[in-house]
């Protein structure tokens, strides 16, 4: 027997729709490539997305053609979100900090019929567009008076001319909610790039999931900062669970420095923010250095990479902000995990409560996760035994886009797809899980295992440390033995026995202290903030470890 309940699928469109009909006077402001800052709600986005969707139909393309930006986060970005996936086309979202030939290979393994970028970018993209054979249409997001005469880039039109002799009228297609809505490429750490292809469900889902209580507990009454670009996994779906519960979006653009972020936190009344490390250590310095407070911030979702103790302490005991640990990969839409307590905890003590928080959280409703041996084997979840981490769900990954790289899934005995993350992981008995490192990383000392990531933290509990990272480095007797590369504070003084001796008495055993500090002026990151060890490891091709 089947229920009797009517038959709706889940489509990106109806999020904008929603949106537009019961928090149309919810506020949208962007601080926008020109340096002003734009304001307007969300019914504009939805009218908008409706004249882009119209614009797109006028240049004839098909359901499923790809549409690529290279975009800072930004109001027209938004409108391609819902314009795009809305239309039945496929939103492509590229990341800019890739290199330029990385870019183009992207563009052409995606196919991307039209390319909308910022002017930021306009280097970029005269470096790219003939190589790009498959793009019809480059459309630069901007006024029709700011577009260059002489940009070399055939048939180039104003985002805003573009749009604006279309209608705002525009019936949405009735989708098969299965049917693709964007994609994301990986990083290409190994290999050439392979595209992460989310449908109107996968999507939908996941923002249903993300506004949980439990997990970014986002609503009407927020205000809500990405920092994380709508270039890396579509903001973590931010822009989708905003639409979902109506929420006001604060978009930065492309002033990511710490003075510009605190000061639009403080003028639109920023309730939550988002975003990797590297970010909030950037505002943290420049908040600490002023003498500044956070008059509206209560909480901030903290991804992409390991958050550093010292950085949760920072934040909940100088500043009243609560850190949410979260955890998830592009492959996964991204989110999988976020850290919150659960009632029990709530009457320990307070370091009790900071052990759990330092934790990568537990799943959210949708995924389910497991640790596994080298055999393939389940691993118990006694917080203490670590295993590969495999996930599974209905916004994860069961291949990528065109095949590539084959069928990436692990079977289990009852035939179920379990996608291997390449992190090394715990779970204990609550199903927290905490990632002790990812796979490639891990240093194997005498047969040994040592947790980079708890090296880098110790390392960045010190007040004169900026950035640390840990890397293993060949030994004849060990295999492996431990460095951390530190980049100083400014105007800090620190030497290599002082950060050593910090390690004693912390959370490591003495044969997992570092044998070397190395001082760099810089450590190299990726395109979206985290630290490149395969590049750092390159730049210690010739170095030796003490007494070798």
């Amino acid at each position: 027997m089947l229920g009797l309940m009517q038959t709706q699928p889940l489509l990106i469109s109806s999020l904008i729709d929603f949106a537009e009909r019961h928090h149309g006077d919810g506020e949208i402001v962007s601080r926008r490539v020109e340096g002003d800052i734009h304001r307007y709600r969300w019914a504009d986005v939805a009218r908008r997305s409706r004249q882009l969707a119209n614009a797109l139909d006028g240049a004839k393309l098909k359901l499923g053609d790809r549409v690529g930006t290279l975009a800072w986060n930004g109001y027209r970005h938004l409108e391609l979100y819902f314009g795009v996936s809305g239309s039945g086309r496929v939103l492509h979202t590229i990341n800019p900090r890739l290199h330029p030939e990385q870019i183009a290979w992207i563009v052409n393994h995606a196919e991307d019929q039209v390319l909308c970028f910022d002017l930021t970018f306009m280097p970029l993209i005269q470096a790219v567009h003939a190589k790009c054979p498959t793009v019809k249409q480059w459309v630069a997001l901007c006024d029709a008076d700011k577009l260059p005469a002489d940009s070399g880039i055939p048939g180039l039109a104003s985002y805003e001319a573009w749009i604006a002799k279309q209608s705002a009228s525009y019936r949405w297609p009735e989708l098969d909610e299965h049917t693709a809505s964007s994609i994301c490429y990986t990083s290409g750490t190994t290999g050439n790039p392979k595209g992460a292809l989310y449908s109107h469900r996968s999507t939908i889902l996941h923002a249903y999931a993300a506004a949980l209580p439990d997990v970014m507990c986002m609503s009407a009454r927020d205000s809500v900062l990405p920092v994380v670009p709508m270039f890396h996994v579509n903001a973590w779906g931010i822009p989708y669970s905003a639409a979902l519960t109506g929420c006001k979006l604060v978009l930065p653009g492309p002033a990511l420095d710490g003075k510009s972020l605190y000061e639009l936190m403080e003028a639109e009344g920023v309730t939550y923010a988002a975003g990797v490390p590297t970010i909030w250590q950037m505002l943290l310095g420049h908040v600490k250095t002023n003498h500044l407070k956070f008059s509206s911030l209560k909480r901030t979702v903290i991804g992409g990479a390991a958050c550093p103790p010292a950085m949760i302490d920072t934040f909940r005991d100088e500043f009243g902000v609560e850190v949410l640990h979260a955890w998830g990969m592009t492959e996964m839409s991204p989110l999988g995990t976020l850290c919150t307590l659960k009632n029990k905890h709530l009457a320990q003590p307070a370091e009790a409560q900071k052990k759990i928080r330092l934790k990568q959280g537990r799943t959210i409703f949708g995924m389910d996760m497991k640790i596994v041996d080298g055999d393939g084997e389940d691993l118990p979840w006694d917080g203490k035994t670590y295993g590969d981490l495999l996930v599974r769900g209905p916004w994860v990954v069961r291949g990528y886009f065109k095949g590539d790289g084959g069928d990436p899934l692990v079977r289990d005995a009852e035939g179920r797809g379990w996608f291997p993350t390449g992190d090394v992981a715990t779970i204990d008995a609550d199903g927290y899980m905490q990632i002790t490192d990812r796979s490639k990383d891990v240093i194997k000392s005498g047969g040994e295992w040592i947790s980079s990531i708890d090296i880098e933290n110790i390392a960045m509990g010190h007040p004169s440390v900026a950035l640390a990272a840990c890397v293993g480095m060949k030994h004849p007797k060990w295999d492996e033995r431990p460095v951390v590369v530190v980049v100083k504070k400014p105007g800090a003084e620190l030497t290599r026995e002082a950060l050593l001796s910090f390690y004693a008495g912390k959370a490591v055993a003495k044969w997992q202290i570092p044998d070397d500090v190395i001082f760099m002026d810089a450590i190299p990151l990726g395109a979206t903030g985290k630290m490149l060890k395969t590049r750092l490891r390159e730049q210690l091709k010739d170095y030796k470890l003490p007494g070798l």
